[in-house]
């Protein structure tokens, strides 16, 4: 881990966890939330109607905001758009920086895995070859995490710790990182 290793409970009242897409972002919220007994949103699954439809912005905004009034959750999502609910409120974000190779690899697997069993993801929708094939980032997946890598390394790490100060912000850089960080917050409840 790039920042202070350990937490303790009152950093893990309201978290937000984000990281490129195929970092493992749900995955880890979802454990969080589950070790912490505390409600979860993954914010893909309020976004991305049916049919790929995008939620109103600010059907979205009033959503999230609803959601984050409770005293504990976790929520995980890259969503600029809902950034300036969140981040104040977060009492730990969580930023996974893991390598692009790693990254990539996952991504990839997870698409062509839930091509091939046509697996129903948020409000019915499903990921298909003609996007996974698509030269456009906004519809393949794949493309969309190589190109916002950087991003994800870079810009929000520093944006977060700006906006929040460094002191509530992690980021795991490997594979180990995650797993002694979700360790650390098994012993902290």
């Amino acid at each position: 881990m790039s920042d202070e290793p350990g937490v303790t409970t009152p950093q893990l009242a309201r978290v937000v966890v984000q990281g490129a897409s195929g970092s493992g972002k749900t995955t880890l919220a979802t454990a969080i939330a589950a070790a912490l007994g505390v409600a979860h949103l993954e914010l893909d699954g309020l976004y991305q109607q049916a049919n790929w439809t995008p939620l109103d912005l600010d059907e979205f905004r009033a959503r999230v905001q609803e959601f984050v009034a409770q005293p504990r959750w976790v929520v995980d999502g890259n969503y600029s758009q809902v950034r300036d609910i969140l981040w104040p409120l977060a009492t730990t974000i969580v930023l996974i920086d893991l390598p692009r190779r790693v990254v990539m690899t996952r991504v990839i697997k997870r698409t062509f895995l839930r091509i091939m069993k046509r697996e129903r993801l948020w409000n019915g929708n499903r990921e298909k070859w003609r996007n996974a094939l698509s030269r456009d980032p906004m519809n393949n997946i794949i493309l969309w995490s190589w190109n916002s890598h950087a991003r994800y390394h870079d810009v929000v790490p520093r944006d977060a710790r700006e906006a929040v100060g460094p002191e509530r912000v992690i980021v795991l850089t490997s594979a180990r990182d995650v797993r002694a960080f979700l360790a650390d917050v098994t012993l902290a409840r």
